[in-house]
């Protein structure tokens, strides 16, 4: 076993800089803090989260804004499912490293639990697929930031069903030191107002637990977001949409966009 999940889309989709990635965190906190959100919602404790995984200048706002509801959490391990978007392989592969690299320092991998989980729930090992996944990786970093002691495990997914994927979420789910990060972006490089037809499916679908709505979804994580809502019905429990926006708000350009979400999943 590998010491150490090495880093690979630092420098492309955010940056290598520490001192860098703590600056985009901080403008990206300094508006969310200007937002008016009620104390009750604020309070909300989140089970799992769905965020988007594109570069931190695209989506990099839509994401903090689910860690910044999970910073309150006292769960002791994270776990970052998302597609494999490099290498085709059938089932889940888990990160067996000791530790993932992120440009502000690493964070320890829980292998002894990840050993467990994969021998009750069949998760094997494809190295090539955590070489250069961006899906789980761009989460890293926001969890190094707020949550620095705390555990990790990387998840992704190839060619599987949503129901052994739902099975994964809801054995992972049922285990209170556990908070679950499902990683997909929205409809890909559709005309604006086209993608925002598109990725209301996936919205309405995640923000009512509505499964037939997903079906008309269009996400690169689509499996990880259905299994997700699958789970929390099992679970019975709620959702709550946090933003949405596409690629335009951040290059002008609305003639081929990408969508992309964060929600929050809780009791």
């Amino acid at each position: 076993m590998e010491a150490l999940r090495k880093m690979a889309v630092a420098g492309t989709f955010y940056p290598a800089s520490c001192k860098k990635i703590k600056t985009m965190f901080r403008e990206f906190n300094r508006k969310f803090d200007t937002l008016n959100i009620p104390p009750k919602t604020r309070k909300i404790i989140s089970k799992a989260v769905i965020v988007p995984h594109a570069g931190y200048i695209y989506s990099g706002y839509t994401a903090n804004f689910a860690y910044r509801f999970l910073s309150p959490s006292k769960a002791t391990r994270f776990i970052v499912i998302g597609p494999s978007h490099h290498v085709y392989f059938k089932g889940v592969s888990g990160s067996f490293y000791e530790a993932f690299q992120t440009p502000c320092g690493n964070l320890a991998i829980d292998t002894p639990y990840l050993f467990a989980l994969a021998r009750r729930l069949n998760i094997g090992f494809i190295p090539k697929a955590h070489e250069k996944e961006h899906s789980t990786e761009v989460q890293m970093p926001f969890l190094q930031h707020y949550f620095p002691k705390r555990k990790v495990i990387e998840l992704i997914y190839g060619d599987v069903s949503v129901e052994t994927l739902m099975n994964i979420i809801t054995a992972l789910l049922q285990d209170r030191n556990n908070t679950v990060i499902i990683s997909s972006d929205l409809s890909h490089f559709h005309p604006l107002k086209e993608a925002e037809a598109i990725d209301r499916n996936c919205l309405l679908g995640v923000q009512n637990l509505d499964y037939d709505r997903l079906k008309k979804c269009e996400a690169c994580g689509e499996l990880g977001i259905k299994a997700m809502v699958l789970a929390a019905k099992s679970l019975k429990l709620h959702s709550k949409l946090l933003d949405y926006r596409t690629s335009a708000a951040a290059t002008g350009d609305t003639k081929s966009v990408v969508g992309y979400m964060s929600a929050i999943l809780f009791d």
